[in-house]
């Protein structure tokens, strides 16, 4: 259920989104203390990431030197390329990763500004596909006109040398793995299937697994950089592409030029931590949910004197259900509605309250009518599956780096049942399945490379950060901590639902954000839009 995933779309971690939210939640706790008091705590505690030389390694030049041979690739209005970075920065003649870029050149009039690269978020989604399918037509017609809008998939991301784990069947089974474990033959199925996934994601890239951090991405964006005649970066980083926008910065502090880090992550918390306060904030985004469903006729959690408390029960009673009695979809391959398929089609839909109303009528359909066919879809988007029954490399991406980001959560099955009554005071939902996909990490093939640190980027150019209030999967006190962190940042925060917020629809947020790309001029610092 990769609960620590904070993928932009319009949609940087339940069984799967379990499997794959642990990924993106990557918090310690610390026993005895609220959510906001222990993460300051973590935050005073961590280290801090320490800038690279400003001079370049003799052995990284002919990467620096490279020059992208940019062709058409199909997709009207934009052309593509292809980067070498090394594979590892400590030996760079030890072999090689290529990088997939593409771009849609400024289209004018007006100065032109350089180039803006973009990154949706994940770990694991496909920047190239986020701006061919979005960005490169969805920003702002000034930016586009004085930017040529840039990405790159990161290493071991779709274009770029992806990781693979498990074929579509293989993949199926691991999304609906019971990840609410009641007896030792159940919590058994689990690390099983976590193992499963880990032994075929090292067998796919054994040498790739050791170097797929976010320290080594934000260096490849480097080499991109230098590669587009840029002498600054510019670029937009959202949710989980927060954390590489910032990494850039506290390596490279004096080559950052214009940063928006929307949806921010905390990079100063340990993987439990994470873990824990994400579901903190996906308690949130489901009580916004509810709140706006009981006030609606034929809401299937409750009536109009229903509260949060007693809505949250509902599902929570329809996920047992489940548990128990998985329900038909209709499904070409025979897939039923499992519970942790269900509870990751409602975790889906908290990322963007404009799914609320799709989300509604699922819960109707499968609550009711015993059809279970809208939560799949769900399920299936959060998954990147197919009609055809493959799968994206997305999750796959995203365990490979959070898992060598971060040391794990948890150790063992003991360790999660302790940490249990945290994880559901945080969140009564969705809490269990959470903190049972933090585990996935323990089993992962190699070891951690990262470790929680602030990031302080001393002498960068002003960095402006974004924050949410309702926020699902990068709480709003991410983004104050963030900001709390780097020397030059602004806050920009935006009193609303969903995931991120530039191009969702705040003009006073797209105009603070688009002046500041634009003209260089930060939003005032505590900013609020609305």
């Amino acid at each position: 259920m990769h609960t620590r995933r904070t993928h932009r779309r319009t949609r940087t971690g339940t069984a799967a989104a379990l499997l794959a939210a642990s990924a993106l939640l990557i918090a310690g706790c610390s026993s005895g203390n609220s959510p906001s008091t222990a993460s300051a705590a973590a935050g005073e505690a961590a280290g801090v990431l320490a800038p690279l030389p400003r001079s370049t390694p003799a052995a990284l030049t002919p990467y620096y030197r490279q020059k992208p041979a940019w062709r058409d690739c199909g997709v009207p209005g934009f052309q593509c390329a292809t980067l070498k970075v090394p594979l590892d920065y400590a030996e760079p003649t030890a072999g090689d990763v290529r990088l997939a870029l593409t771009r849609k050149k400024a289209t004018g009039p007006g100065k032109r500004l350089g180039s803006l690269l973009v990154n949706p978020g994940g770990p694991g989604g496909s920047a190239v596909g986020y701006v061919q399918a979005y960005a490169g037509i969805g920003y702002p017609a000034d930016v586009r006109a004085r930017y040529d809008v840039v990405a790159v998939d990161p290493r071991g991301v779709a274009g770029s040398s992806p990781v693979e784990c498990l074929d579509g069947p293989g993949m199926d089974a691991y999304t609906r793995t019971d990840v609410t474990p009641d007896d030792a033959k159940e919590t058994g199925a689990l690390v099983a299937s976590y193992k499963r996934f880990a032994e075929g994601c090292g067998a796919d890239a054994p040498k790739l697994l050791r170097h797929v951090s976010t320290v080594e991405a934000a260096r490849d964006m480097d080499i991109v950089r230098a590669a587009l005649g840029d002498g600054k970066l510019n670029y937009v980083g959202a949710s989980y592409g927060t954390f590489l926008g910032a990494t850039y910065a506290g390596l490279f502090p004096d080559r950052a030029g214009r940063l928006v880090l929307d949806g921010a992550m905390d990079p100063s918390l340990p993987a439990r931590r994470l873990n824990l306060e994400q579901a903190e904030g996906f308690h949130t985004a489901f009580a916004a949910f509810a709140k706006d469903c009981v006030r609606r006729s034929g809401c299937p959690l409750g009536g109009r004197s229903t509260g949060v408390g007693r809505a949250g029960d509902n599902l929570r009673a329809f996920f047992e259900k489940l548990d128990a009695r998985p329900i038909p979809t209709g499904d070409a391959d025979g897939r039923r509605l499992t519970e942790s398929l269900a509870t990751i089609g409602v975790i889906a839909a908290m990322y963007d309250e404009g799914a609320w109303p799709q989300l509604r009528e699922a819960l109707t359909a499968a609550m009711k009518e015993n059809d279970g066919a809208e939560l799949l879809l769900l399920s299936d988007s959060y998954y990147e599956r197919d009609a055809h029954g493959d799968y994206s490399n997305l999750m796959f991406a995203n365990a490979a780096v959070n898992c060598l980001d971060l040391p794990p959560a948890f150790d063992s099955p003991d360790e999660v049942r302790r940490a249990l009554p945290a994880f559901e005071k945080a969140s009564p939902v969705f809490g269990e399945g959470l903190a049972w996909a933090s585990l996935n990490c323990a089993y992962w093939p190699v070891r951690a490379t990262g470790e929680a640190r602030r990031i302080e980027a001393k002498g960068a150019a002003p960095i402006v950060v974004v924050g949410t209030t309702r926020d699902p999967a990068t709480p709003y006190r991410w983004a104050e901590a963030l900001a709390g962190q780097l020397s030059s940042a602004r806050l920009l925060t935006y009193e609303g639902d969903g995931h991120t917020a530039y191009g969702r629809g705040s003009a006073c947020i797209d105009s603070a954000i688009n002046a500041y790309l634009l003209a260089g001029t930060p939003p005032k610092d505590g900013k609020r839009c609305s």
